[in-house]
């Protein structure tokens, strides 16, 4: 697992994308280019938190294994065991997804 061999620091969380649908609900196969960008990830692992201006630590509002809801563009690619990752900040991760 990806939480084993990289641990992100202050308030960054890991995230892996979902993958994009291949294929519409009527069967017909969709080409790379027509893929729109998935937005949905699942936290992988997160970091301690942040210090704030009282020097308290903040800690990251998501845990591993939830899903977020992440922005179109931003995040840092990192490759893992030659699985694609990203990292964002927790300011930037829109939101989360409750069952």
């Amino acid at each position: 697992m990806a939480f084993r061999k990289f641990l992100p620091l202050f308030d960054r969380v890991l995230v892996e994308r979902f993958t994009a649908e291949t294929v519409t609900k009527g069967g017909i196969m969709l080409p790379e280019k027509a893929q729109s960008k998935v937005l949905q990830a699942t936290v992988v692992a997160v970091g301690p938190g942040s210090v704030n201006q009282k020097g308290n630590l903040q800690p990251v509002s998501v845990t591993v294994g939830e899903k977020v809801l992440l922005p179109e563009y931003g995040g840092t690619k990192i490759s893992l065991d030659d699985k694609d990752y990203f990292l964002f900040r927790d300011g930037d991760i829109l939101g989360k997804y409750v069952a």
